[in-house]
């Protein structure tokens, strides 16, 4: 329930009246004239461009970014939007938030550089998204149908018109979030739909369920040959062969179950390609890399790395003290989303579609040239490790912070920033490198999941206190809050082009929220 601000005193009535008549100071501040020598380096530390002077009453992050791309001959229609990092020089220290033209001297001085001017100051220069995602600021449909509470959901990589539920009601169900209305009920299974997944190009659904079976559906609403039978135990997780992996146009699916083994089906058949056992205990996560790869989390504390195409075990990365809760890899979002981007433009054959999947794939996958996939694992430990299964099973980083377990963690698109959310009420961002950037605290309950905006500029959050929260990974605050369910939030998906965020829970409505 709000609370009701009282009125105003008379004290603070007649001081306001004043505060409108006395004359303000509207001079502008005053930028200290000079320069500084900039030197730009991409993530991976090359140099960008040869090193320039900029004039310190121009240095906003936009005129530098400008700067940068004249640098680097684009032309107008290719300039690329930047955001810089500031190394200070003779320290490991870095700035991540630029500064404006007024406190740049202030705040490099604090970093005890006496005299900027002499100084050639590095630039980390990290490419952001060409298009601007809105946040959310209102609800626009609360669409009923669920009989229970909703567990999964995801929007189609195809198109933000279609979202997909997963509900204790035992069925799953496709939304039109055009009209906002229901668009089919895929009824079939016997127990709760734990898990849902999209394939990457966006033709078929697959869910699984507490009766220990996987189903695939098509767009509309059929069921696609038999249910998956193989599991001793309900299904945990589901995830599909990345797109430009696929043979012969056959898909292939993983699916990860509370009886400690994950499956391989060919999707087209039915058939179990392999059975990965190896784990102690229930599977909680799976996740299939570019690499043909796939990643596994266990309440056996165990993360294991195993060769989708042997369907042999290649590492086991245990540094875990407890459950293992949730697995994310950097290049989550374009293996997810294969050959859709936010240009529109399909291609036409299966090969084009093909080469564009590969080609987003290792563009995000690209680390100083080389292929280097990332995995976040986040655990009941109130840890996370970062790892690079490629360079062996020690881990890159440990991620210390929660104090609490960690439910939910996830890579922004761009693969730059990590969120992870927790039952300590707190979100966290880490960057890339598993450095701690900021908390978001604003939540008063734990918080379930969060998905970030196709440009990794906002993150949005669903928690146990009924509200999702829409933040500005800018400036690390709270953008948006946003209530309007009546009960916890279990699920929450931001659509691909950035539209629309869709959720769901124990108050078993979806709600579609839009700016």
């Amino acid at each position: 329930m709000a609370t009701i601000v009282p009125p105003p005193s008379k004290r603070q009535r007649r001081e306001a009246l004043e505060r409108t008549q006395t004359q303000q100071d509207v001079t502008p501040p005053v930028i200290e004239a000079g320069s500084f020598k900039a030197r730009f380096i991409d993530n991976d530390g090359n140099q960008l461009a040869e090193t320039i002077e900029v004039p310190l009453a121009d240095a906003t992050e936009k005129n530098v970014s400008l700067l940068l791309n004249t640098l680097l001959g684009r032309e107008r229609e290719e300039f690329t939007p930047y955001r810089f990092r500031i190394h200070i020089p003779s320290s490991n220290t870095i700035i991540d938030n630029y500064p404006t033209p007024t406190e740049f001297l202030s705040v490099l001085r604090k970093h005890g550089i006496e005299n900027p001017f002499e100084t050639t100051i590095t630039l980390a220069a990290e490419p952001q998204a060409v298009f601007k995602v809105q946040a959310v600021t209102r609800m626009s449909n609360k669409i009923p149908g669920h009989g229970e509470a909703i567990l999964a959901a995801q929007f189609s990589p195809k198109t933000s018109s279609l979202l997909a539920t997963g509900s204790g009601d035992n069925t799953a169900r496709i939304w039109n979030t055009d009209s906002g209305t229901p668009k089919y009920t895929l009824k079939g299974h016997t127990g709760w739909v734990l898990a849902l997944a999209w394939s990457p190009d966006g033709q078929n659904l697959a869910t699984g369920s507490m009766d220990k079976t996987v189903r695939i559906w098509d767009e509309s609403g059929q069921a696609v040959g038999r249910p998956f039978n193989g599991h001793s135990k309900w299904i945990t997780s589901i995830v599909w062969q990345p797109f430009h992996l696929w043979r012969d146009d056959t898909p292939k699916l993983a699916s990860a179950s509370k009886d400690a083994t994950i499956r391989i089906w060919i999707v087209n058949t039915g058939r179990i390609e392999h059975v990965l056992s190896g784990h102690k205990a229930s599977v909680s996560c799976v996740r299939w890399g570019g690499t043909d790869l796939i990643y596994s989390a266990s309440q056996d504390k165990t993360v294991k790395v195993w060769d989708a195409v042997n369907g042999t075990l290649k590492h086991t990365l245990a540094s875990h003290a407890h459950w293992v809760n949730h697995l994310a890899l950097s290049t989550d979002f374009v293996l997810r989303t294969a050959f859709y981007d936010h240009t529109k433009n399909v291609p036409a054959s299966m090969e084009e579609k093909r080469a564009k999947a590969k080609e987003r794939f290792e563009k995000a996958a690209k680390q100083q040239g080389a292929i280097a996939e990332r995995v976040i694992s986040a655990s009941d430990d109130f840890t996370m490790y970062l790892w690079d299964p490629a360079q062996g099973t020690k881990p890159l980083a440990r991620l210390l912070g929660h104090q609490k377990q960690v439910n939910h963690v996830s890579f922004s698109p761009d693969g730059n920033l990590i969120a992870s959310a927790g039952w300590d009420n707190h979100i966290k961002i880490w960057g890339r490198d598993g450095k701690f950037l900021t908390t978001l605290r604003a939540h008063v309950a734990p918080v379930y999941q969060c998905a970030f905006s196709a440009d990794s500029r906002l993150l949005c959050s669903g928690s146990r206190d009924t509200t999702l929260k829409v933040w500005d990974m800018r400036s690390f605050k709270l953008s948006v809050d946003l209530p309007g369910h009546e009960d916890e939030v279990y699920a929450l998906d931001w659509s691909l082009d950035g539209r629309l965020v869709g959720s769901g829970g124990k108050d078993k409505a979806v709600r579609l929220w839009r700016n």
